[in-house]
């Protein structure tokens, strides 16, 4: 119990003397909890932070003078644009990280991690194209966290039994209206 946390809603009286009988400590929020930002509003540009501050990291470790052009592609595809799905299923990606990673991806693809950057080849637009329409498969951010975010509105009419959904229910009411 030392290493977790209890982490108060709104005021709570007594929160030092319930942690002191649970044994463990109390934390503020917002945090982080596997990955996921807690207590943020969900257009606070904060939640995006960690992930664009991790890409650029594991850009700054990858020794791109020593990888091919596929090579670089091929981490593009697995790596970089794996990095925000878990918070893209669940928050809109503002425009402004949209921009920021795609300018990780984009620079690193083209020019790896070099200091004088030349032109890119192709518009990042036709980049990222699936490879039957002429791109090279990169994926489109903004696409892919809408397909994320719809994944919930198809969940929503499909389970049957779920709890977040009756906890939907209680807040909005059945007709979306809130109570």
């Amino acid at each position: 119990m030392g290493k977790n946390s209890l982490y108060p809603i709104q005021d709570v009286t007594n929160i030092q003397s319930q942690a002191d009988i649970l044994g463990c400590g109390v934390g503020k929020l917002p945090t982080t909890y596997l990955g996921m930002p807690l207590g943020n509003t969900h257009k606070d540009l904060k939640i995006w932070d960690n992930i664009v501050e991790t890409t650029e990291k594991r850009l700054a470790r990858w020794k791109a003078q020593y990888i091919s052009f596929g090579g670089r592609h091929i981490l593009i595809n697995s790596v970089l644009d794996s990095l925000p799905t878990n918070v893209m299923s669940l928050f809109t990606i503002p425009a402004k990280v949209v921009k920021k990673l795609d300018k990780h991806r984009r620079d690193f693809l083209w020019h790896g991690c070099k200091e004088n950057k030349g032109y890119n080849l192709v518009k990042w637009a036709t980049v990222s194209h699936r490879k039957d329409k002429g791109g090279l498969g990169i994926r489109d951010l903004r696409k892919h966290n809408n397909s994320l975010l719809m994944k919930w509105l198809w969940r929503y009419t499909e389970e049957r039994q779920a709890l977040w959904k009756d906890l939907i229910k209680c807040k909005y009411g059945e007709d979306g209206l809130a109570t």
